[in-house]
């Protein structure tokens, strides 16, 4: 079994991916010299770097660590003016969904140690698209005037299943969607539509719904599908009132872009 490809991911954290526009710096002006005074010598003394500092060159994008974001790698160059924008539906869990998770993740780091819990759980609508500030407002208020009809639904992800990114350069361990995907496709469709009114890239063909629970670096695959594929699931379907428990509504459609987040009640 081959990995599906991921829905909706950037292969670095949304949480930093965006930066917000900087005012673009303007030079102390160069008018003529002052009234009844001589022309100073026509000597340049160097600037300290002190000064210098202060005053980044705005072509050159800031240094990319991958160290301060958990060894991923951005999939969009850093520009400043440029935010990465991402539609999803938050998923409401359920009070016992913890439980189950404190179950799943330790069997799956016993064939992957790296793996790490997600902080959020969410179901991808469109992939991560770049917008310029400007942009963000018209685009928002676009995707809340399509939204604005859809009514809230109910959907069962319970089907253990290992993504990756396109890049494959992160590995996800996530609950596929298995009721309710007619109800996702047809959001995805109205999202799909506003990116295409902004000239941006549109959702997968055929994708896979899903929320994802745990995520390292790298290509795991080969490790976490096969035997530990099958202990997962086995985990998730003897899990007490599992089918209860793994049965959401979808609430709302939300919208991040760089650090702002835009919320869109379903009716």
């Amino acid at each position: 079994m081959s990995a599906a490809p991921l829905v909706g991911y950037s292969s670095s954290g949304s949480e930093d991916e965006a930066e917000a526009a900087v005012t673009e710096q303007t030079s102390p002006g160069s008018g003529g010299h002052c009234r009844g005074q001589s022309p100073l010598p026509n000597e340049r003394f160097p600037v300290p770097d002190s000064v210098l500092n202060m005053f980044p060159g705005t072509e050159e994008g800031p240094e990319d660590d991958s160290a301060k974001h958990g060894g991923r790698v951005r999939t969009f160059p850093h520009e400043r003016g440029n935010w990465v924008t991402h539609v999803y539906v938050p998923y409401e869990a359920r009070e016992e969904f913890p439980d189950l998770l404190d179950m799943l993740l330790p069997q799956a780091q016993a064939y992957v140690p790296r793996l790490v819990k997600m902080e959020a759980f969410h179901l991808s609508l469109s992939q991560s698209v770049v917008l310029r500030h400007h942009w963000i407002l018209p685009f928002v208020q676009a995707l809340k005037d399509r939204m604005a009809s859809f009514e809230r639904f109910l959907f069962t992800a319970n089907q253990v299943k290992i993504y990756t990114n396109q890049e494959k350069t992160r590995t996800f361990v996530g609950l596929e969607v298995t009721s309710g995907y007619a109800q996702f496709l047809d959001l995805v469709s109205e999202v799909d539509r506003v990116m295409e009114e902004f000239d941006l890239t549109t959702f997968y063909q055929d994708p896979s719904f899903h929320i994802s629970l745990a995520w390292c670096v790298g290509d795991a695959c080969l490790q976490l599908e096969g035997q530990c594929l099958q202990e997962l699931q086995e985990i998730v379907d003897e899990f007490e009132d599992s089918e209860m428990l793994l049965r959401v509504q979808a609430m709302q459609v939300r919208c991040k872009s760089g650090n702002k987040f835009f919320s869109m009640p379903l009716k």
